[in-house]
């Protein structure tokens, strides 16, 4: 997951008391989804109307949600792996119902109050948004690095004996890798162009690190493509042709995803994964 729109997160004290998580903002939810959504507390989420619009949002006790607390525990991995998923589950639900501005991950207010005042001040804008995204996914492109799928340059003969034979081979080796991280790279930049041209809207994220994408190669393109409901199965296609066409670059499609990185018109963050095994090509 991106980061997503910033509606102002509460600056009160941690310790005692209960916030408010903002899931994300629509223009109406079904109260039966609700009641089987689960909030960031094990309860169900539920809906904060104000200026025609519906922000969704669960209880967050501020002695792990609050200011301070969220501060340590954002640096726990693990935590904050929980509390990705439990977030995305809402968001990914509201999806399935509508557009859905997903608010960005640990978004806490102190009351309804303030969650209303910010649907009512930023009504115009949320709009906009949600008038965009409708109609649309995203969908994500990764694309890896395929290890000997460039040309291995030969070794160059020559003498001086064992040492100098090992430096050879080292430079070779040396040369093979950056060869084949610039062909990479090249075709990343041409698949992510052409996927770009398919869709409504494109974000190219900064690489995910191989301790957080699970991969066991470099990752080259870290793309997210916002595609209409229409054009889904051209993009499918579209992907499958680049595939054949760059093997340098393992290409992997993931989605259907709420609109995480285009509910602002600001170019997003490095990604955030949540990690679904049932959720693979179709993160």
């Amino acid at each position: 997951m991106s980061s997503t729109a910033d509606l102002l997160p509460a600056a009160g004290p941690a310790g005692t008391g209960v916030g408010v998580w903002l899931h994300g903002v629509t223009r109406d939810v079904d109260p039966a989804l609700l009641a089987t959504t689960v909030g960031m507390d094990g309860a169900a989420a539920r809906a904060v109307r104000a200026a025609g619009l519906v922000a969704v949002v669960s209880a967050a006790p501020l002695s792990e949600y609050g200011e301070e607390a969220l501060r340590r525990n954002l640096e726990d991995l693990a935590w904050l792996e929980r509390a990705a998923r439990t977030h995305h589950a809402v968001v990914a639900a509201l999806s399935r119902g509508g557009a859905v501005v997903p608010a960005r991950l640990a978004t806490v207010h102190h009351d309804d109050a303030r969650v209303a005042g910010q649907l009512t001040t930023r009504r115009a804008e949320l709009t906009a948004v949600l008038d965009r995204l409708t109609g649309h996914d995203e969908w994500g492109v990764k694309g890896y690095v395929v290890p000997g799928a460039t040309p291995r340059p030969t070794e160059p003969a020559g003498s001086g004996g064992a040492g100098a034979a090992y430096l050879r081979r080292r430079r070779a080796q040396l040369t093979a890798r950056e060869e084949g991280q610039r062909i990479a790279a090249e075709a990343a930049g041409a698949v992510h162009e052409a996927l770009a041209g398919h869709a409504a809207a494109a974000r190219r994220h900064p690489p995910q690190d191989r301790r957080l994408s699970g991969a066991p190669t470099a990752m080259a393109l870290n793309g997210a493509y916002l595609v209409g409901h229409g054009a889904v199965g051209g993009f499918r296609r579209l992907v499958d042709a680049l595939a054949g066409r760059h093997p340098e670059i393992r290409l992997e499609l993931t989605g259907p995803w709420p609109p995480y990185s285009f509910a602002d018109e600001r170019p997003a963050g490095p990604a955030l994964t949540v990690r679904e095994p049932d959720r693979g090509p179709a993160t």
